[in-house]
């Protein structure tokens, strides 16, 4: 059931002792004051449904925990020793001063109980909505988008590794099938990859490359073998567990690896692939992260942080977390569905909204999407890059969407026009050979080709705009900022600290809700008359 407070002040109550010893506009001193009215007892109410039970501890008291251990990007361990220890967070907290804290593994329950609720980002939407009680980005018809990666909680694992411990986790999850890895296994022959009930790697010579593939074609052939045995569409259907640890060893069998040279794929010979697989699994022990990389030398394993702000006052109103690649999470995907999903927006019907971002979310699609809702994009557009250095742009081409009755046509420079083709791709051939202008505008002996993008209008009209000097102002003052937001996100707290998107991304929400509280003290948040409001 339920925890609640004493409304009766214990004697050694540190904020009566020594409140004021705690930094004015400090996140201390507003939780010691206002935690009751920010967390009340009855928003928690739905984790506890039954009055029966062992009393939990008070919400209001581990909601202000989270607050502060997201903030300074301590451990379970490490918060619950600042609870004991450290007399800011007693006061925080509501706490005496010889008060003993309660055990790390609350903070893990609590965390687990508001994940399985229909309300698992209470805490930021608590955030987000004092946010818009006080007005603090009304009238402010600007957002602000941008990602980071965040380094994973793991290691990379290299194929032979994750081969072993998949077929190990399928040993340890499916029932029966540690007796089918057995050496004396009657109902599958002896697996010959590894002595799965060892240690460490195993000991080949791994600078000897025959080695090395002898190894790699055993342990494929094991994990197929087993899986071949398995009843998997029974497992499958039962879910849970025993699903997750066939489905992930039928992944990484197969992601890594190809037929040896010489080899059909019909001979049981495999090597490790000469490429990187999509989407490749880089660690069983955490299966939902990934290779990344916000540029060509930037490249790094984790997850990819999302958030949508308000560029004046740092403010995030969206926040997501997801695999590091996709199409489904790019930038451009995510970015537009946070801004859908802004409920802080507040102007005026005459006032335009506006989206600011990087070119990452210059998508054609986006570009559409954002118009549709009603979002005026300020995003730099990618840059064109003409295939003679020079010569004519994709701008240079006429795209009539109306012409050869409705199917749409690409005139060349040069005055000729072809018709678009249902899989928008246009030839002009041979007529190139005698045109003056081929020069400028294709190096091909074929003559110019080129494939006409779904949304190319869109495309064209968006960077129209952006040759508006208003355009590039509003652009250059606000677009940065975000990175600001970016930076505050980010100290202290570059990696995960859980396995998985789930946990990772409401730790995420709990992250950004402390440093929205943070940055609205900064800017004067108190209580007049009963009411949030900024000073």
């Amino acid at each position: 059931m339920q925890g609640r407070a004493d409304d009766q002040r214990d004697v050694l109550d540190v904020e009566s002792v020594a409140g004021h010893l705690l930094p004015a506009g400090s996140v201390f001193a507003f939780l010691a004051e206002h935690r009751h009215k920010l967390f009340p007892a009855e928003l928690f109410s739905e984790l506890f449904p039954s009055r029966l039970g062992r009393p939990s501890l008070p919400p209001e008291m581990i909601a202000s925990v989270i607050v502060l251990q997201t903030l300074h990007g301590l451990s379970d361990r490490e918060a619950v020793e600042a609870v004991t220890f450290d007399l800011r967070w007693k006061a925080a907290c509501g706490l005496a001063i010889d008060a003993t804290a309660f055990h790390p593994t609350v903070l893990t329950y609590w965390r687990r109980r508001l994940a399985a609720s229909e309300r698992p980002h209470l805490i930021f939407e608590v955030i987000r909505e004092l946010i818009a009680t006080t007005g603090a980005v009304a009238g402010k018809q600007r957002r602000a988008l941008d990602s980071t990666v965040l380094d994973d909680a793991v290691a990379r694992q290299d194929t032979v590794t994750q081969l072993i411990a998949a077929i190990r986790q399928v040993g340890r999850d499916v029932a029966g099938a540690k007796d089918l890895i057995g050496a004396h296994c009657t109902r599958l022959a002896a697996l010959t990859g590894q002595d799965y009930a060892a240690t460490g790697k195993p000991r080949i010579a791994w600078d000897d490359r025959a080695a090395r593939e002898e190894l790699v074609t055993a342990l494929v052939n094991d994990a197929l073998a087993l899986l071949g045995v398995l009843d998997v569409e029974a497992i499958t259907e039962t879910g849970g567990r025993p699903a997750e640890a066939v489905a992930l060893l039928a992944l990484v069998a197969g992601q890594d690896v190809e037929p040896a040279e010489g080899s059909d794929g019909t001979d049981g010979r495999w090597r490790i692939a000469r490429k990187t697989a999509h989407d490749r699994v880089i660690s069983t022990v955490d299966p939902d992260t990934r290779h990344a990389h916000k540029t060509r030398a930037d490249r790094r394993d984790g997850y990819t942080a999302h958030i949508a702000a308000e560029p004046d006052t740092g403010l995030y109103t969206g926040v997501e977390l997801t695999k590091a690649c996709g199409v489904e999470n790019s930038d451009a995907a995510v970015g537009t569905r946070l801004l859908a999903e802004d409920p802080t927006l507040d102007i005026a019907e005459d006032q335009r909204k506006e989206a600011l971002a990087d070119s990452a979310y210059g998508t054609g699609q986006a570009l559409a999407d954002l118009t549709k809702d009603g979002w005026f994009p300020i995003i730099k557009p990618w840059p064109l890059i003409p295939p003679v250095p020079g010569g004519f742009t994709v701008d240079d081409f006429i795209h009539d969407p109306d012409g050869a009755q409705g199917a749409g046509t690409l005139t060349c420079p040069a005055g000729h026009t072809r018709t678009l083709p249902p899989k928008r791709h246009v030839t002009f051939g041979a007529i190139c050979r005698s045109c003056p202008l081929k020069e400028r505008c294709t190096t091909s002996k074929n003559g110019k080709a080129t494939n006409v993008h779904e949304h190319d209008l869109v495309h064209r009209e968006h960077r129209q705009r952006a040759k508006d000097p208003d355009f590039q102002a509003v652009y250059r003052q606000h677009r940065p900022m975000v990175e600001r937001s970016i930076a505050w996100l980010v100290r202290g707290n570059r990696r995960v600290p859980y396995l998985g998107i789930e946990k990772n991304n409401n730790w995420l929400h709990h992250r950004v809700a402390a440093l929205n509280l943070r940055r609205l003290l900064a800017m004067g948040l108190t209580v007049q008359d009963g009411a949030w409001a900024l000073a």
